[in-house]
């Protein structure tokens, strides 16, 4: 199984910045698709970003311009660095992969999850 642990959530002011960490153990990084979701208070869950074994990286059009993923295999984390946050980005973030190499932002074709990290932007 993979185990993936976020970090790097908290409050900031809208304007500001903020980098999501997700560290990847129990299989080799690198040899699956990851993806960001995220989930307000009374909200569906929904796509945000994503990385593809090769690199090539997905947005949604909510966040394209402001937020990139990325991927660090040495050290087995991936990252999201949110800019220029808004209020309406608040919420849960949460990593997930696949073993499939190809992009998703579907959230059920993801099998591993991490526990999520909160995100809130102040007006």
């Amino acid at each position: 199984q993979v185990q993936l642990v976020e970090s790097g959530g908290g409050l900031v002011q809208a304007g500001g910045s903020l980098r999501l960490s997700c560290a990847a153990s129990g299989r080799t990084f690198g040899t699956y698709a990851m993806g960001w979701f995220r989930q307000a208070p009374g909200k569906e869950r929904e796509f945000v970003a994503a990385i593809t074994w090769s690199d090539n990286t997905y947005y949604a059009d909510s966040v394209k311009g402001r937020f990139t993923i990325s991927r660090d295999f040495a050290k087995n984390t991936a990252y999201l660095q949110m800019n220029s946050l808004k209020p309406e980005d608040t919420a849960v973030y949460d990593c997930a992969a696949r073993d499939e190499r190809s992009y998703s932002a579907l959230p059920w074709d993801y099998r591993y999850w991490g526990q999520g990290t909160q995100v809130t932007v102040s007006s």
